[in-house]
């Protein structure tokens, strides 16, 4: 990592995420895409902050990423209380659709994994419809042996440019970590329930719920068995509170 991105860092709870916009994030992609630069990017929010707490292998793995994205306006407004403020929340969303618009655009090989098997079946069908120029050399429902090598072998014979996996965290940051560490090149990134959305599944707020950074609230009302993954938040702000008290003393 170079001087100028390492500047670009802010740390909360002892990750350190990417001070860059959406479009900073997509151009720095970009660039790393047209050289064949081997990329392993994180798209994190509260809950997988506080999980990398309490689990230090998963923080280990996260210190592997080449980029973390701050998706969840939880992780801007606690930057903004420890005064090292990150410029804007980065959806974990909104950058596969930037970088499905790139692959569209530059004809890449594409690799998509995750979801149920009608659930894959209906984002494919969607991403030829929207992005017709993307090869997309293959994809493969998320219920299988996670730590079954074949499926490894089986996406590396694809030599994908990109491939997005969704079997949510902490699952997909580990298979992401071993396809890495086998393989030369390609963007890999975790994209969580981002195949329920682009399939017509689930829908994303409004945009005036988004405008107001209040996503959250819709989905635990839409989906009140959130609520367990949501009682982190409490935690997570008390954790960010003693951390601004240390870093003053």
């Amino acid at each position: 990592m170079d001087e100028r991105m390492m500047q670009s860092k802010v740390t909360i709870l002892g990750i350190p995420f990417d001070n860059m916009t959406r479009k900073d994030f997509l151009k720095e992609l970009y660039i790393r895409l047209n050289h064949d630069q081997k990329t392993f990017l994180v798209t994190a929010n509260p809950e997988i902050v506080m999980y990398a707490q309490d689990n230090q292998d998963y923080y280990e793995l996260l210190m592997q990423a080449d980029f973390i994205a701050p998706d969840g306006i939880g992780i801007v407004k606690a930057s903004h209380a420890l005064g090292t403020p990150i410029k804007e929340r980065v959806p974990g969303f909104e950058l596969m659709l930037g970088l499905l618009e790139i692959a569209d655009l530059e004809k890449k090989n594409v690799y998509f994994i995750g979801a149920e098997e009608d659930i894959i079946e209906r984002t494919i069908a969607k991403v030829k419809e929207k992005w017709p120029h993307i090869n997309i050399v293959g994809y493969h429902h998320g219920y299988f042996n996670h730590a079954d090598p074949e499926m490894i072998e089986k996406v590396k014979l694809t030599d994908p440019d990109m491939i997005f996996v969704a079997f949510g965290f902490p699952r997909q940051e580990k298979w992401i970590s071993n396809y890495l560490s086998q393989v030369t090149h390609g963007i890999a990134v975790g994209v969580g329930g981002s195949f329920d959305v682009l399939s017509g599944k689930t829908k994303r707020a409004p945009g005036f719920v988004q405008s107001l950074h209040i996503e959250w609230l819709y989905r635990l009302i839409k989906q009140p068995s959130r609520y367990k993954r949501m009682s982190v938040l409490p935690k997570f702000l008390q954790e960010i509170y003693k951390q601004k008290k240390k870093e003053k003393n």
